[in-house]
């Protein structure tokens, strides 16, 4: 964590967050949503060339995709500023993974549960990096169709890891999920 002077005699901290997760999960809507500042977008049309590679079953109205990183910032308190990465989906752009999460205090892995199984790299990678995550199961259209007890069986994840749900395009929801990943990786950090 840095820190900063916001006020003479006050330090600021801020932190780098992570926001991953499956292709067309909702990382960019996320970050988007509860950012203080236009976010930065690194956003391309979807061309004929991943057809066949993109599962769009569960995404019919995507037409742009995250091919390098999307970036916010919230103020969650006087004295706490997040800065956030959101990673592309796509697995042929996880070479930049390590390079997004390095000096990252933890994460919040988006989920669908429509396609659990998308989530899983990102689920592996956070274990094996040892980074304090989150997992937030995106609410499609109010639709969550399992409970968080049942995705917690289904990723075999220790009881550890909160899972919470959220739904990516309401800016209270994502800064709730901001902030059980805050307090997380705190609680990791102290024991």
């Amino acid at each position: 964590m840095d820190f900063a002077s916001s006020e003479p005699g006050r330090a600021t901290t801020s932190a780098k967050i992570v926001v991953a997760g499956g292709f067309g999960v909702g990382k960019t809507t996320f970050v988007g949503a509860v950012s203080e500042i236009n976010p930065l977008r690194t956003e391309a049309v979807m061309t004929s060339a991943s057809a066949g590679i993109d599962d769009l079953t569960h995404t019919g109205d995507k037409t742009t995709t995250t091919v390098a990183m999307d970036f916010g910032r919230i103020t969650l308190d006087q004295d706490l500023i997040l800065y956030l990465f959101g990673t592309p989906g796509q697995d042929r752009f996880w070479f930049m993974w390590d390079d997004l999460v390095r000096g990252a205090i933890g994460a919040v892995v988006l989920v669908d549960t429509r396609r659990l199984a998308d989530c899983f790299p990102a689920v592996d990678y956070f274990e094996n990096s040892g980074l304090p995550f989150v997992i937030a199961l995106n609410g499609f259209d109010g639709h969550q169709p399992y409970n968080p007890d049942e995705v917690r069986e289904a990723l075999q994840i220790g009881p550890d890891a909160p899972i919470i749900t959220t739904d990516a395009r309401h800016r209270a929801d994502a800064k709730s999920a901001l902030i059980t990943l805050v307090e997380h990786a705190l609680m990791a950090r102290l024991r």
